[in-house]
């Protein structure tokens, strides 16, 4: 799990003290092996060099560096207005993102990990790893002069080889464990001189914020549906409707004589049919509304109050750039950050297999590294290109919405005019008024086909604009 990698990326100085003092604790002082007094001078100027670090790195800072705010020490995004709150039992698409990162629980754990990780002070952390490298060391010694002679009565020289021969074996177990302790300190304590430790604590950072982004995605897409599921709602009681003036028009119609009993019949049954799919459609209103509401912290009760969604103007589509935006998605986006970082390491792994084979191409397993990164170079190669082709495609399906819209808002201007005419007509008497309630169904069409263009256009632009700006495509 990303929580526990993190959290361990964040204690792994202090579970390797826990775990490296009981070991030192655990080890009893038995009598040192004579040949480990030379790996013990070695020790020593160990020792040595570690305490030369700490005094090079007395006043360095060798911690995350943290988020700069502007010149002026305020943080810009303040400067950003921002959109009322939305009333009591209501939701507004500007509000989503703010409202996600404020009461979605998933958010605010990862916003807690988060936090968990970026309060770690590397500067005590080195402080303590150091200490412990010296408790190891001063341990290590205290083993070696403490004496390997074993004092007994005279007769007993035989069994005095014996003993001799078991404590040196204890030594030796012994020196063996707190030298494997001290390098797995040591290692830890190098990471974080040089900065790996905090290299991967940071990239850590950036994939949980990433998730924390797809997660306000998501709920936006999630209210765009929703938008559109009410909108199918109301278009199929509009066809209800419509369908009982049917009806009721057949019905008079049976009773006249002018249709068959099995004409009437077909028509309820198709209104039968249009209630089971409105039902279906409600009930999909109600889950997805309990489900949006869980996204955005609120109380879960089935009903809540939309917003209409926000239009995209022209201004915004003609300050789309495809080049330009494609390099500032491919900046930000994890995704291609996450397959450099693997490609990265393929390459390492190959260097490590050059330096150990001597880029002897006659080692079979050299020359299975060399595959390897080749197939890594692919793999990255294969990330970038599908991210690109997806952008293209992105971008395409905006414009293409675009010119969809334009031509339902002209069908729908058609539309107007038309029901106009029938207005005039009906008002003269010459058409009955159930031909000017089919011309309004007409035009009520004509403008759902607008709003769904509308909508197709914003979500497109939506998921456009967060590929742009976070590098996530939807």
């Amino acid at each position: 799990m990303t929580n526990q990698k993190l959290t361990a990326l964040m204690l792994a100085g202090a579970l390797a003290l826990g775990l490296c003092g009981g070991a030192v604790l655990a080890a009893d002082p038995v009598e040192p092996d004579p040949s480990a007094v030379e790996q013990q001078e070695e020790q020593e100027a160990t020792q040595t060099e570690v305490q030369a670090d700490q005094e090079e790195s007395g006043g360095e800072d060798t911690s995350a560096p943290e988020d700069s705010e502007g010149e002026d020490g305020e943080d810009p995004d303040e400067e950003t207005p921002q959109p009322d709150p939305d009333p009591e039992g209501s939701l507004s698409f500007a509000n989503v993102d703010s409202r996600v990162r404020a009461g979605n629980l998933n958010y605010l754990v990862l916003e807690e990990t988060i936090a968990q990780v970026e309060a770690t002070d590397y500067d005590k952390l080195m402080e303590e790893l150091r200490d412990t490298l010296n408790d190891i060391a001063n341990m290590q010694w205290g083993l070696i002069t403490s004496g390997s002679m074993i004092d007994l009565p005279p007769g007993m020289e035989a069994v005095e080889g014996v003993l001799q021969g078991m404590v040196s074996m204890s030594n030796s177990s012994a020196a063996q464990s707190l030298q494997t302790q001290y390098d797995a300190v040591r290692e830890q304590f190098d990471a974080i001189k040089d900065g790996t430790t905090q290299k991967e604590a940071a990239d850590g950072i950036r994939q949980l914020e990433d998730t924390q982004n797809n997660l306000v995605l998501l709920t936006e897409s999630m209210y765009v549906q929703l938008s559109e599921l009410q909108a199918t709602n109301a278009t199929l009681q509009r066809a209800l409707d419509a369908m009982d003036r049917q009806i009721e028009e057949l019905e008079l119609r049976y009773e006249l004589g002018q249709i068959s009993s099995l004409t009437l019949q077909q028509a309820k049954s198709g209104r039968t049919t249009l209630v089971s799919q409105k039902q279906t459609v409600e009930n999909s209103i109600s889950t997805l509304t309990m489900n949006l509401q869980s996204m955005v912290g609120d109380e879960i009760t089935g009903t809540l109050r939309l917003s209409a969604l926000p239009q995209v103007t022209d201004q915004q589509l003609e300050a789309m750039d495809l080049e330009a935006d494609l390099a500032a998605a491919k900046e930000v986006s994890y995704t291609l950050y996450a397959a450099k970082k693997t490609l990265d390491d393929a390459e390492e792994t190959y260097k490590d297999a050059g330096k150990k084979y001597n880029y002897n191409e006659s080692k079979y397993q050299f020359v299975q590294a060399q595959h390897a990164w080749q197939a890594a170079q692919y793999t990255y190669d294969g990330a970038v290109q599908n991210f690109e082709l997806s952008f293209r495609t992105l971008y395409a399906q905006v414009k293409d919405y675009q010119q969809v819209l334009q031509a339902a808002q002209t069908a729908l201007a058609v539309e107007q005019d038309n029901y106009a005419v029938d207005q005039l007509k009906y008002e003269q008497g010459t058409i009955s008024e159930n031909a000017l309630l089919t011309a309004k169904d007409d035009l009520d069409t004509a403008q759902d086909t607008v709003n769904t263009a509308r909508r197709n256009l914003f979500s497109a632009y939506n998921n456009y604009r967060w590929a742009v700006d976070y590098g996530i495509l939807n």
